[in-house]
């Protein structure tokens, strides 16, 4: 019978006879290995039968605890051994390699957003392909490329656009996306914008609030390179109504943050301008922001 060191540390023994040193009684008792104590009460008064006992104590004691160890009839009582449980750990998240990065910008193709080239590196043009994507689909748009994001794309269709017809440009200002519209009625490119944010904003000692306005318009001018204005830069600005245009900006947030205007990304901007020249049909649909009221005299 194989006893462990745990078992046998937490034990309590008990004996059939235990010896008592001083008395020189035979006794019954136990033995507490936690304390190393022989505990012992009278079996019976002695006799002429009583052994020596010191020279039997050893003997005795020995020869208990090897018959209670021995025999099979009897078991050892112990404290349960509790053993150390460690909390359940989450799971890594998986790495992202080159090939998932290429198989997501390779999708994103396929489902008409633009990110430029697919080279296996992920870029700023993929993670605005990827936000363009996640607006599209109502998730978080978070520019990052996960597992989940990755099957996402993999279970996509192309969106459709808000009108069919010849071709032309659509801006989504619930949805924050450009649609560049094929004459077969196929969205061929979807970029991310950005929009007027509905915030107050002063130019010429005059306060308004930041809209881009809903309609049906058309490119009437386009500047070539950058255009500086009271508000900030431009690039590749392709106007549409008043001083409101489609242009370049190296800040493109996540939502309407603009003074009006409809900012695309920088890599997108002068493609964009070639693809769309003067008299290009613009319908911008959707809501924006609401635009904040003047401040009371």
């Amino acid at each position: 019978m194989e006893i462990s060191i745990e078992t046998i540390t937490h034990a309590r023994i008990d004996l059939p006879l235990c010896a008592g040193r001083q008395s020189g009684m035979i006794t019954r008792g136990s033995v507490d290995s936690e304390t190393a104590r022989l505990h012992c009460w009278p079996l019976r008064k002695p006799s002429r039968y009583t052994l020596d006992m010191n020279q039997g104590v050893r003997v005795s004691v020995a020869l208990a605890i090897i018959v209670m160890l021995s025999s099979p009839l009897r078991s050892v009582q112990a404290f349960p051994v509790q053993k150390r449980t460690t909390a359940a750990r989450k799971p890594a998240p998986r790495r992202i390699t080159r090939e998932m990065i290429l198989e997501a910008q390779q999708r994103l193709t396929a489902l008409g957003y633009w990110i430029g080239d697919s080279d296996g590196k992920w870029g700023e043009a993929s993670r605005h392909g990827l936000i363009a994507f996640q607006k599209v689909e109502g998730r978080p748009r978070t520019g990052r490329l996960t597992v989940l994001e990755l099957a996402a794309l993999n279970a996509a269709n192309r969106p459709t656009p808000h009108e069919r017809g010849a071709a032309h440009v659509e801006v989504d200002l619930t949805r924050q996306v450009l649609f560049v519209v094929d004459g077969g009625g196929m969205v061929s490119h979807i970029l991310p914008v950005s929009t007027g944010s509905g915030k107050l904003f002063t130019v010429d000692d005059y306060t308004q609030p930041a809209i881009t306005p809903v309609g049906r318009f058309r490119v009437f001018r386009k500047l070539d390179g950058w255009r500086k204005s009271k508000l900030g830069l431009l690039y590749f600005p392709s106007y549409i109504v008043g001083g409101i245009a489609i242009h370049g900006n190296p800040s493109v947030p996540v939502q309407a943050g603009s003074h009006g205007c409809i900012r695309i990304p920088m890599f997108a901007s002068e493609e964009f301008s070639d693809m769309s020249p003067i008299g290009t049909p613009v319908i911008v649909y959707g809501t924006g922001p609401s635009p904040q009221t003047n401040p009371q005299p």
